[in-house]
C-alpha cells in the first residue's frame, strides 16, 4: 500500500474493517437483493445486516470491552450503555443510494471520546474511495482497488473562497436549507449521498454542508471525525460543536442529532453566528 504519511494504528484497524465490510456489501450489491422496511419506515437490506455483523465482530476483537452503538442493533432494541468511550457504526449509510444503485453509499465507523468523534473511516466501496482521520494526527483520502488501498494521501479543508461551494443531501432535501444558505455568497450547490458530504468538505472540494433534517449519530460520526481531523468543524445551528452520546433525550429518539452545519473554514462559523445575531 503506497502512502504519503503513516496512519495511526487505531485508524489502520478501522480501515481494514471498513474494507472487509465493503467487500460483503459489494457481493450483495451484485445480486438481485431484497429490500425490507424497518419500524421507522427506512429501508434495510441483507448488506446492512451482514456488514454490521462483520464490523461488530472485528471491533470486539480489536477493542474488547469498548461499547458499540450500531444502526441495525439499535433498530432491534439492542443499545449498550455508551459511556465516555464508544464506537458508532453505520454499516451501510445511504441505503437509498444502495437500492437505487448510484454508488454513493458508505461504510461508517467512528470512535467517540467524551462526546466528540476522535477517529473515523468513511468508505464508498462502489466508488473505490476511502476517507480516514484521527483528530490531532490528520486526515487522508485513499483509492481502493480489489479491496486494497492503492494510494493514501493527506487531505485538509480549504480557506473559504469569495464564492462558496455548498453541498447537501441527494435523498433528504430540506426546504429551509436554501433560506439558511442565503447568508453566504454561494457560487454553487451540489447534491451528494451519504456521509461523503462531510468528506468533500474535508478534502476542500466544498465549503459548507448544512443539514436541517433528520439524522442519527451513526450517520454523521465517521464523516464528522474525518472533517475535524482535516481542520474543519461541525456545529449545531447555534454554533456549538455537535456532540455524541445522547442516549436519552426528552422528546426525541436515542442518538438522534439536532440540525447541524459542517464547515471547512472555521471562520465561516463566526460569520454564521454574526448573521444569526443580527
Amino acid at each position: 500500500m503506497a502512502q504519503v504519511s503513516p496512519v495511526p494504528a487505531l485508524v489502520s484497524g478501522l480501515v481494514s474493517l471498513a474494507l472487509r465490510a465493503g467487500r460483503v456489501i459489494l457481493d450483495i450489491y451484485a445480486t438481485d437483493f431484497a429490500v425490507s422496511q424497518k419500524a421507522d419506515a427506512s429501508q434495510v437490506t441483507q448488506a446492512d445486516r451482514d456488514a454490521e455483523a462483520l464490523i461488530l465482530d472485528g471491533l470486539a476483537r480489536l477493542h474488547p470491552g469498548v461499547p458499540i452503538v450500531a444502526e441495525e442493533e439499535a433498530a432491534a432494541g439492542r443499545i449498550p450503555h455508551a459511556g465516555e468511550r464508544f464506537f458508532l457504526v453505520d454499516p451501510l449509510d445511504g441505503t437509498k443510494e444502495f437500492v437505487s444503485r448510484n454508488g454513493e453509499f458508505t461504510v461508517n465507523i467512528a470512535l467517540i471520546e467524551h462526546g466528540a468523534p476522535i477517529a473515523g473511516v468513511v468508505y464508498a466501496p462502489a466508488l473505490g474511495v476511502l476517507y480516514a482521520g484521527e483528530v490531532g494526527s490528520g486526515a487522508w483520502k485513499g483509492l481502493v482497488r480489489d479491496d486494497h488501498l492503492t494510494s493514501l494521501t493527506p487531505i485538509q479543508v480549504r480557506d473559504a473562497p469569495a464564492r462558496l461551494s455548498a453541498i447537501g443531501s441527494r435523498s433528504h432535501g430540506a426546504a429551509e436549507t436554501g433560506d439558511w444558505l442565503q447568508q453566504f455568497p454561494i457560487g454553487s450547490f451540489v447534491a451528494a449521498g451519504s456521509s461523503l458530504k462531510f468528506c468533500l468538505v474535508a478534502e476542500g472540494a466544498a465549503d459548507l454542508y448544512p443539514r436541517l433534517g433528520r439524522t442519527m449519530e451513526w450517520d454523521t460520526a465517521a464523516g464528522d471525525a474525518v472533517l475535524r481531523a482535516a481542520g474543519g468543524v461541525v456545529t449545531t445551528m447555534d454554533g456549538l460543536p455537535l456532540t455524541y452520546g445522547r442516549c436519552i433525550q426528552a422528546g426525541d429518539a436515542p442518538f438522534a442529532n439536532p440540525h447541524f452545519v459542517a464547515y471547512g473554514d472555521r471562520n465561516l462559523v463566526r460569520h454564521s453566528s454574526a448573521q444569526a445575531g443580527g
